[in-house]
């Protein structure tokens, strides 16, 4: 198993949670699944959306597998609001 992305953060998108479990999976951007528990998720709530933009940092696990941790959900970015009426 490589260290990279130990103690930086990394950003993923959920791939998969199970709120009967309250474990997931995020999937790195090199497609790379990290699980997670839902006490990971760094704002305190127990449940995420899969498919959610997160920013993550990875620790150690059970079992010799990594695992993200500090679990953050990003706002999919947005374009700037539009101007009404417009400039001539």
């Amino acid at each position: 198993m490589s260290l990279s992305g130990r103690g930086v953060s990394l950003i993923g998108t959920v791939a998969g949670f199970d709120d009967g479990t309250g474990w997931g999976v995020i999937a790195a951007g090199d497609g790379t699944g990290y699980p997670f528990h839902c006490t990971a998720i760094a704002d305190g709530t127990r449940s995420i959306e899969a498919g959610a933009p997160v920013v993550f940092h990875l620790t150690p696990g059970h079992l010799g597998v990594w695992e993200a941790t500090g679990v953050t959900p990003q706002q999919p970015a947005q374009d700037p609001p539009q101007q009404f009426p417009p400039s001539p």
